[in-house]
């Protein structure tokens, strides 16, 4: 398992940042689905590491991909029938974070 390092911590901040961007999210709200005490990103990796150390890259990314489908599920609604359908994301069908996730596991199995 690779440990934690500053690198790493660097690398996952500007991953946090672009992935918040490219969710339309803020770190408000990663902070509210981590429950972190603060917004600032240093509260927040805060709360990977101790994911990371309890069970390395393959735990923090399965929290991520959680709070991402997390997100999902709160994405607006559309009124189709009558019935409220949560709208899909044609760009992004698998989650970026579920591809890093099988990455991570396919790796793990090399």
């Amino acid at each position: 398992m690779t440990g934690w390092s500053q690198e790493l911590e660097d690398d996952l901040g500007a991953l946090l940042k672009d992935w918040l961007k490219h969710q339309g999210r803020t770190q408000a709200d990663l902070r509210r689905s981590l429950r972190a005490s603060s917004t600032r990103m240093p509260a927040l990796l805060e709360i990977l590491q101790r994911e990371h150390s309890l069970g390395g890259m393959q735990r923090l990314a399965s929290r991520l991909c959680a709070i991402e489908a997390e997100w999902a599920d709160l994405e607006p609604t559309s009124i189709a029938a009558g019935d409220l359908q949560p709208q899909a994301n044609p760009d992004d069908p698998f989650g970026q974070l579920d591809l890093l996730l099988q990455e991570i596991r396919d790796g793990r199995s090399s």
